[in-house]
């Protein structure tokens, strides 16, 4: 079904873009000849939106309350990272930027880890392997070109159960870290799904102040497929992340999907959007909320009842406090684990370094004080 699109500022070209829905906003099916549906858990996709912005809400509230430096919200990209999570199979691996808090979670991956990571008392993160899911990326756009060259990997290992997505917002496609990797995945026809949450600012900038067509079009001018879909649509966003992925494995190459969603909350929690955006935008997105039509779908067609949404709610609250408890424990690391894991062995200028540092804190230990803690 073509909709047109509802993002702020659109200009004519968008018009005619098709973008795939299968969960209108009222929270109706609409079917889609190309990318029919099949057999999906609803109810598990709703409650993992529930849980993941109850992660999102208490982190930022951890932040403002000073016990984590930055915080990078999802409010309102829950459908596109858990829909797109969701499609992924466990051999599959997840490249993120420094949002996808959903996907982590559909990965398995505890997000205590991820308050570690912004409240900096872990130097490194997690073990990508273990969880098929790469470091955050902080540097815009360069994780585009490392999942390039993973799934060239992949290639030449012959790893057919194997593919690659990578995600990045709309103001990674004005690097050129990501043309490159558009080029190089597509002339070697690599394995690669490219994810674009179009959540319509780049911090502060627009798409149309970036970009003269839209986002998935660019991927033509590769020579490989590029598609739209409804990003606050969890059902649209998990049938068409599944479709490119199966066509990745198969050896056709890479897909850009562009998923058109919003972010409501701020870029970080040092951002102040009301300095570029109207109250009144917010406000038209939130009618099309990701969560709230798929609690729709589930009540209209009495899939689940109100002790359903209670017990998710219930639980959601429950991993909250339970992981606001778990951060407000970790522990400072010891000052001189920096120098751990820099290099796989020694290196003369990092032993001197830590060699020089650590003479300097056993000064405050020499006159009774524990330097170098917080």
């Amino acid at each position: 079904m073509a909709i047109p699109p509802h993002g702020p500022g659109e200009k004519e070209w968008h018009v005619t873009t098709e973008t795939i829905q299968l969960l209108s906003p009222e929270g109706e099916l609409v079917e889609h000849p190309e990318y029919p549906l099949g057999d999906v858990d609803i109810k598990g996709m709703y409650r993992d939106m529930v849980l993941v912005r109850r992660i999102d809400a208490e982190a930022i509230a951890l932040q403002r309350q000073g016990e984590l430096g930055l915080w990078a919200s999802l409010l309102g990209q829950e459908a596109a990272q858990i829909g797109s999570g969701r499609a992924l199979s466990p051999r599959d691996m997840a490249f993120p930027s420094y949002r996808e808090h959903g996907v982590a979670w559909c990965r398995g991956l505890d997000p205590l880890r991820l308050l570690e990571l912004f409240r900096g008392v872990h130097h490194g993160g997690w073990d990508p392997e273990e969880h098929r899911f790469q470091l955050y990326t902080i540097v815009i756009g360069d994780q585009t070109l490392h999942a390039t060259g993973y799934a060239m990997g992949i290639q030449r290992d012959a790893s057919e159960d194997e593919t690659v997505i990578v995600y990045f917002g709309d103001g990674a496609t004005s690097q050129g870290d990501v043309s490159e990797a558009f080029s190089w995945a597509s002339v070697f026809n690599a394995p690669v799904v490219f994810f674009c949450q179009n959540n319509q600012f780049a911090i502060s900038a627009s798409p149309e102040r970036q970009s003269r067509v839209p986002i998935y079009q660019r991927a033509s001018g590769f020579g490989f497929p590029g598609i739209r879909v409804d990003g606050n649509d969890v059902l649209a966003c998990y049938a068409v992340t599944k479709q490119a992925l199966r066509a990745a494995r198969e050896g056709r190459g890479p897909t850009l999907i562009e998923a058109f969603t919003y972010r409501m909350g701020a870029h970080t929690t040092t951002d102040d959007p009301t300095r570029y955006r109207l109250a009144s935008e917010l406000e038209a997105w939130r009618l099309r909320d990701p969560i709230e039509r798929v609690r729709a779908y589930l009540a209209r067609t009495r899939e689940a009842d109100s002790d359903f949404f209670a017990q998710v709610d219930a639980e959601a609250d429950e991993l909250a406090a339970k992981l606001r408890a778990a951060c407000l424990a970790l522990p400072d690391p010891a000052p001189l684990t920096m120098f751990d894991h820099v290099y796989t062995g020694p290196q003369a200028v990092l032993d001197a370094e830590r060699a020089e540092y650590a003479a300097y804190l056993e000064n405050f230990a020499d006159a009774g004080h524990e330097g170098g803690n917080r």
